[in-house]
């Protein structure tokens, strides 16, 4: 029916302490070294394990999404440190239940606060304030599912002509 694909590609937003620990890991991994060649050789050992902390802290705070729609296949990407790929989700959208914003009514009944049914939630938003979010609720496998996603206006548009009745926009 649909045979288009459409890619979108969400980076997201580091946390407001990132920096700040970034920088005291730098610190005290040279502070360590150092104390290590004047005073004693005990204090490099957990100079270089900060160091290495460090290089391995900025490659997992580093993480982007991509989005996948090709015909009735939806498919969630991971990427860590611009690097390392991970599929992690390959979804079938006939068996999509509803897409919604997070405010609206059809998406209620699977809040945390509030609502009546518990799913395994997973969350590829970017944190931006400025992004609307929307829930995905999915059947994958014999489980349903709760996603949050950044969704671009295109996709949407080909999911609501897909199923009129499951999409509902902001």
């Amino acid at each position: 029916m649909y045979s288009t694909k459409i890619i979108k590609q969400v980076k997201r937003k580091k946390k407001p302490g990132t920096g700040v620990l970034k920088i005291l890991m730098i610190l005290f991994g040279v502070l360590f070294v150092l104390m290590g060649i004047v005073f004693s050789r005990g204090f490099m050992l957990p100079g270089f394990l900060l160091i290495c902390l460090y290089f391995a802290f900025d490659m997992f705070s580093q993480k982007e999404y991509e989005y996948t729609m090709e015909g009735n296949q939806f498919t969630i990407d991971v990427i860590i440190g611009k690097k390392h790929r991970r599929n992690a989700h390959e979804l079938d959208l006939n068996q999509l239940e509803v897409v919604a914003p997070n405010w609206h009514e059809k998406v209620a009944k699977y809040r945390i606060k509030g609502g009546t049914e518990r799913l395994a939630k997973y969350d590829y938003t970017s944190y931006d304030d400025e992004i609307p979010y929307y829930t995905m609720i999915i059947g994958d496998g014999r489980e349903k599912i709760k996603i949050l996603l950044d969704l671009n206006e295109e996709m949407l548009r080909t999911m609501k002509n897909m199923f009129p009745d499951r999409v509902f926009f902001a």
